[in-house]
């Protein structure tokens, strides 16, 4: 093994001071600053001003494995890093190279970018030989001291029955303010997610990231921020003035939450920017590497995120570090909650099995300042075994893709309804042990594929804008082309792929379970057929990183969507907060029974046929258990799904019901509005022209029945 060092320049003795809280904080006469690093035989803390010169002063104490101490005399503002003396010795997973100048894994704030990448390898020239002897300073960004922050104002929460999720992009109106925080905060913006019904954004990744090493070397940087640099510090690219980009993350939060919305982060726990153990020695490598990461018994790193690393989810160093940042986020900066990206790796032992009690997603749910914050899962990682959807814990809701693939393929022109029946009443087939229908997050698109314009405009992705060959994004995406790849100017074909767009987004919601709605879909979207818009070339503006076409905007889908979330909200029976079983309501009738398009009741030998391409769901809204409303007993509710060809149905009517029915929601015209809302009386037949979602409403001429 080797030792790699260098001489201080600065003998400043500092006090010990406390190693808590780690990262920079202040206190009587100066700053504390406190790294974890408990194999480093010695820590200096590099004080950088503004014309690149370096002090470095000796952390003069270690407890508990952090070296710590306190400088006097420094401000506000200023840059620092630090660097880690030790063994190098990759195959035990010790890195230390104090030529390599470290982020503070805590810093609330991070400047510069990444100049030569070769410069910030820890290793010579093979990850296990020789240390580098290049040194990264002006290569690598620096943490920057900043001010204490006060507690953000008090939460919204908002019911998650009554939730309805926008998956948003940094997008804005003045061009000071595209693509950035306060952009999103933008009047306009607001004033879109308002007019629609949104309560709340989930933003991508906006902790501070840097491009991964591969793509860089494509000449590409890294679009959506699953790359991270700095736990706990705003992505800087996101603020429309350099330096202010806490302040207006707040001002983000604060304009939003007047607004009624929440704000809930996409977070990267599970993976770094620093890659595997031939990429860059930036901050969490060169200060704890066996801590921080899964590490085989040769000292390299257990992938199972495809980034090339895995953060330890079972040491104790990697549950500090997650669960102070999310406090951080949720008490400072005022979210609401979190989106876990490649949640399961969360819940592994290197590459062992899942496990939902795993320790830091047990410390997260049973933390006291995160309990009432909203929890959502990506039930998956990179590996087979990685895939656990519906298995995590009582507090967590979770991305639900078996929504998003029953769905798309019943409305491609599937025949299996037993499985549509089942996303449509809430997925208790996967939640219905130990939660709530609203665990089951419900998407039809995400970041992560196709738009819903693209999902029938394309049956194939295109995606060589990304530089990969085409070899990367998912081949299964159960979408058509309706007879053309790409655009078209043929109106047969634009009104199928409009008619299947809104057959798909009243499926979505209008289903029980919480509706995630991508950003751009109520717009019409597009992204040319790529399903990995991840990255864009280095040089591109925001304003050209696969922006939304505003200008451009479909204003009939926008009215669609909106009278769709209209609908929900005034409609409890449409947004159960708990499952249907068939019990009995104060009517005295079943809460849910599904029929076939003949109007007769569905048998076990209509599910199991698998030529059926009609459903029919009838709701009795008498026992809805949402908060604080109370139902309306004369409000039932008939929903009509049809995915085939023109056919008459025949309106399902139990044998109880005494009224008629009328249409409130028709898939087939541009806005929803019914083309005919005039009364029917029950078993009427309806004449469908092609694939549709009717929402009718039952009105008993017997009022209290």
């Amino acid at each position: 093994m080797d030792f790699v060092s260098s001489p201080s320049v600065a003998t400043d003795r500092l006090r010990p001071g406390s190693p808590f809280p780690l990262g920079v904080s202040t206190v009587p006469g100066g700053h504390q600053f406190a790294v974890h690093a408990p194999d480093a035989q010695g820590v200096e803390l590099c004080l950088i001003d503004h014309d690149g010169a370096e002090r470095r002063l000796d952390l003069p104490q270690q407890t508990y494995g952090i070296w710590h101490g306190i400088v006097d005399g420094i401000s506000i503002g200023q840059r620092y890093g630090f660097r880690a003396h030790g063994n190098w010795d990759p195959q035990r997973g010790l890195r230390f190279n104090s030529n390599k100048l470290l982020i503070d894994p805590w810093a609330r704030q991070i400047v510069g970018g990444v100049g030569d990448a070769n410069a910030l390898l820890a290793h010579a020239d093979d990850p296990f030989g020789t240390a580098s002897t290049v040194d990264s300073l002006g290569h690598v960004p620096l943490s920057v001291v900043t001010e204490p922050t006060t507690a953000a104002a008090a939460k919204l929460e908002t019911p998650w029955a009554e939730t309805v999720i926008y998956t948003a992009r940094h997008s804005a109106v003045a061009p000071e303010h595209r693509g950035t925080y306060l952009g999103l905060a933008a009047d306009p913006v607001i004033e879109h997610l308002v007019s629609l019904g949104i309560t709340a954004v989930e933003l991508l990744p906006v902790q501070a990231f840097l491009t991964e090493p591969p793509v860089a070397a494509r000449g590409m940087r890294n679009h959506w921020g699953y790359s991270t640099a700095a736990y706990f510090a705003p992505h800087p690219g996101y603020a429309s003035r350099p330096g202010e980009e806490i302040a207006e993350f707040r001002t983000m939060v604060d304009r939003l939450h007047a607004a009624g919305i929440e704000v809930l982060l996409d977070v990267v726990y599970n993976h770094t920017c620093e890659w595997a153990v031939d990429g860059p020695s930036i901050s969490w490598r060169g200060l704890d590497a066996r801590g921080y990461y899964a590490l085989d018994g040769d000292g390299r790193d257990i992938d199972l995120t495809g980034c090339g690393n895995t953060v330890d989810a079972h040491s104790p160093a990697a549950v500090r570090l997650v669960c102070d940042s999310l406090r951080y986020w949720y008490t400072e900066m005022g979210v609401d909650g979190f989106r876990f990206d490649l949640a399961s790796v969360l819940g592994r032992t290197g590459d062992g099995p899942f496990d939902a009690r795993a320790p830091l997603l047990s410390a997260i749910t049973t933390d006291l300042m995160l309990q009432r914050s909203k929890l959502i899962a990506e039930p998956w990682d990179a590996t087979a075994a990685g895939y656990q959807v519906g298995k995590f814990g009582l507090q967590w809701s979770e991305w639900n893709d078996k929504f998003r693939d029953d769905v798309r393929r019943f409305w491609a022109g599937g025949r299996e309804v037993r499985e549509l029946a089942s996303r449509l009443a809430g997925s208790e087939d996967i939640y219905g042990d130990i939660r709530r229908p609203w665990a089951s997050v419900n998407f039809i698109t995400a970041h992560d594929g196709f738009t819903v314009a693209d999902l029938v405009s394309y049956a194939e992705k295109h995606n060589d804008a990304n530089g990969e060959d085409g070899k990367d994004g998912t081949n299964n995406n159960y979408s058509v082309n309706h007879g053309v790849e790409g655009p078209t100017d043929d109106p047969s074909i634009e009104e199928a792929r409009g008619r299947h767009v809104r057959a798909l987004l009243a499926t979505l919601l209008l289903s029980t379970g919480t509706p995630m709605l991508l950003a751009g879909d109520e717009l019409g979207h597009t992204q040319g057929g790529n399903n990995n818009a991840y990255c864009v070339p280095t040089d591109t503006p925001a304003a050209d990183a696969w922006a939304i076409d505003w200008p451009n905007a479909d204003w009939h889908r926008i009215a669609y969507v909106t009278r769709l979330l209209q609908l929900r909200k005034s409609s409890p029976a449409l947004r159960q907060p708990e499952f249907f079983d068939g019990r009995a309501t104060p009517t005295g009738h079943p809460d849910l029974v599904w029929f076939a398009a003949d109007g007769t009741e569905m048998t076990i030998d209509d599910w199991n046929d698998n030529s059926r391409c009609s459903l029919q769901a009838w709701i009795d809204e008498s026992d809805v258990r949402s908060s604080g409303e109370t139902p309306d007993q004369d409000d039932n509710w008939l929903l009509i799904l049809h995915s085939g060809d023109a056919v008459g149905i025949t309106t399902a009517c139990p044998e109880w019901f005494d009224g008629t029915l009328e249409v409130a929601f028709d898939s087939t015209t541009p806005d929803g509005a019914p083309a005919n809302s005039a009364a029917l009386p029950p078993r009427s037949v309806i004449e469908l022209s092609g694939p549709t979602f009717l929402a009718l409403r039952a009105l008993s001429s017997n009022p209290g029945r």
